[in-house]
């Protein structure tokens, strides 16, 4: 749904390259995200169980949708982004459309059997419990998939055009077709339109027209909200919301846009491009909302999809017990460390404080060795005192001895002289 000719007044190509390239990044980002997380739900219940029940086989099968086109976005936003020249060559530029419609319309019936599912699963509870069969499930699937391929296959014969610009085109509206082509396009868009969402838009209608009624009778009855009421208004909410703001507003645009353009063809723009710029800008925002299911699909998973809130309470928790671990852990490693430099401080203060009390020892063995240098001086100046006394002791015997000695020399001088004197009185004979 693009316009035909760049080359005329009422192109809107500068609208599609501000437009196209950042809600399609936008929407890969988000949907890729919502979608690998649903993804890896599903992988965690087919390790645990080894089957799938056939509410969860029919979301993988949406999933799997999406995914493909969640993929494709990036090609298309660089196409646009280059201002509408394909360099991927024309196979991949015929995959493109093909695999856009395959996810539209595979999305669509998708919903439609789960909405049938949910029906007898609220209305006929006993035939839902015969249905929960694998087998017939997945024959199901693959109905489901062999109808939209099939249905897409033209959607193959659209390759890669070479505009007055010689620049490659890809995803648009051939400017070459004529009157006759652009009717049978609008042909084969009332049959799209038909088979691919009238009728499951008013089997979904219908289906939940009688879910509805069926939950209100028995909310009234029981007086209290269970959570199979909870889950099946979910899915019709959230199911509609998608047919109503994605599908809706494409389908309608998509007609508007081919009869305007067969318009075109047929009269020209009639001196004015006010109309079809504006039915062209539409069809660029309708078509990006068609591409926003993959978004809102994931929504499906976590309101109506088996335990799968509970997956992503678990993941939520694990991840948040994961940062508290990480966090205690390093709340105790501070603490260990705050203990453990404590713990050092405390050792060098009891170091400071011994090597204190070290210096004070030596300082006082110091003095004690200095009292004991000065004790032993002190007994060597007494001894050397009393040595002092007995020399002056005995240098006084000596003296006295020395006058004793000159006394008895003296004596012994005069008793010589008195000898001497005795002796010449002897030889006298008056003697």
């Amino acid at each position: 749904m693009e316009d035909g000719n760049l080359s005329s007044d009422c192109s809107i190509s500068m609208f599609k390259h501000r437009v196209y390239p950042p809600i399609y990044l936008v929407i890969f980002l988000l949907g890729l995200t919502f979608n690998l997380v649903s993804l890896c739900f599903f992988v965690s219940v087919w390790r645990r169980k080894k089957k799938f029940t056939p509410v969860n086989l029919y979301m993988v099968n949406l999933l799997v949708s999406d995914l493909m086109l969640v993929c494709s976005l990036p090609l298309r936003a660089f196409y646009y982004y280059m201002e509408s020249s394909w360099v991927f060559g024309d196979i991949a530029c015929r995959v493109m459309s093909y695999i856009f419609y395959i996810n539209m319309y595979g999305s669509i019936y998708f919903l439609t059997v789960l909405s049938v599912v949910r029906f007898v699963a609220i209305t006929q509870p006993y035939r839902y419990m015969s249905m929960q069969n694998s087998r017939n499930s997945w024959l199901v699937c693959i109905l489901v998939w062999l109808l939209v391929s099939l249905a897409s296959i033209p959607m193959l014969t659209s390759g890669t055009v070479i505009d007055a610009y010689g620049r490659t085109r890809c995803l648009e509206l051939n400017p070459e077709y004529k009157l006759i082509q652009i009717r049978t396009l609008i042909i084969a868009n009332h049959a799209t339109l038909l088979l691919g969402f009238i009728v499951p838009f008013a089997v979904i209608s219908i289906c939940y027209i009688f879910v509805v009624r069926s939950l209100l009778k028995l909310r009234k009855v029981e007086g209290r909200p269970k959570s199979q009421y909870k889950k099946s208004m979910s899915l019709v909410v959230i199911v509609l919301s998608i047919f109503l703001v994605c599908f809706l507003p494409y389908h309608v645009m998509r007609t508007v846009f081919l009869e305007a353009e067969m318009q075109v063809r047929d009269k020209g723009y009639g001196g004015s491009c006010r109309y079809i710029e504006r039915v062209r800008k539409t069809a660029v925002l309708t078509l990006c909302l068609a591409a926003m299911n993959s978004c809102l699909d994931p929504l499906l998973y976590f309101f109506v999809g088996e335990n799968f809130r509970l997956f992503c309470q678990g993941a939520y928790k694990e991840t948040e017990a994961k940062s508290l671990a990480k966090t205690e852990g390093k709340r105790k490693g501070l603490t260990s460390e705050l203990r453990e430099g404590t713990r050092l401080t405390s050792e060098l203060q009891e170091g400071t404080r011994l090597t204190s009390e070290l210096q004070e020892g030596t300082r006082l063995t110091s003095e004690l060795q200095e009292g004991t240098r000065l004790t032993s001086e002190l007994h060597e100046g007494t001894r050397l005192t009393s040595e002092l006394r007995e020399g002056t002791r005995l240098t006084s015997e000596l003296q006295e001895g020395t006058r004793l000695t000159s006394e008895l020399q003296e004596g012994t001088r005069l008793t010589s002289e008195l000898q001497e004197l005795n002796a010449p009185n002897s030889s006298r004979p008056d003697t």
